[in-house]
């Protein structure tokens, strides 16, 4: 069976799995945990790696059964048709989410256009191209899962 993307509302990412869930559809949505600070505090929150999105897997005739749920915008597509991610994708966002986190990573030496393997953290294993260097951060394509990663530096 496919993984389908869907695009929920903003912040209704893990509403939407919970009732994803409760209705019997397989769902994904993948959290990391980071550290949120106010004015007075600071505290730990699971929010989601991907923004408005979770994946579902379900037979391509139910796919319309998700509208029924708050909080389901549409489905992503891709070249005119449904997005759909293979399972080994999904399993290289689990597996690269239960990897240690890194707390400090620092890279001086790469240059725009460098081909590069990265070799820790969330993307673990993923080939990259090095789009842009700056003082601050530097911003990854990951071709394979079609996304740009930016990663900033102290």
């Amino acid at each position: 069976m496919d993984w389908y993307v869907i695009y929920t509302k903003p912040k209704w990412e893990k509403k939407v799995a919970e009732r994803l869930n409760e209705m019997g559809i397989e769902c994904y949505c993948p959290l990391i945990t980071k550290i949120k600070q106010w004015s007075d505090r600071k505290k730990k929150v699971e929010a989601p790696l991907f923004n408005s999105y979770v994946f579902v897997q379900l037979p391509d005739n139910e796919r319309n059964s998700v509208f029924q749920i708050a909080g389901v915008v549409r489905y992503l597509f891709w070249l005119g048709k449904p997005a759909i991610v293979r399972n080994e994708e999904i399993n290289i966002i689990k597996n690269s989410l239960k990897a240690p986190n890194i707390a400090d990573i620092s890279v001086t030496s790469f240059q725009v256009g460098d081909k590069i393997k990265l070799e820790s953290g969330v993307f673990n294993n993923q080939n990259a191209i090095v789009q842009e260097v700056s003082n601050t951060h530097y911003i990854l394509v990951l071709e394979s899962l079609g996304c740009v990663l930016k990663i900033k530096y102290k």
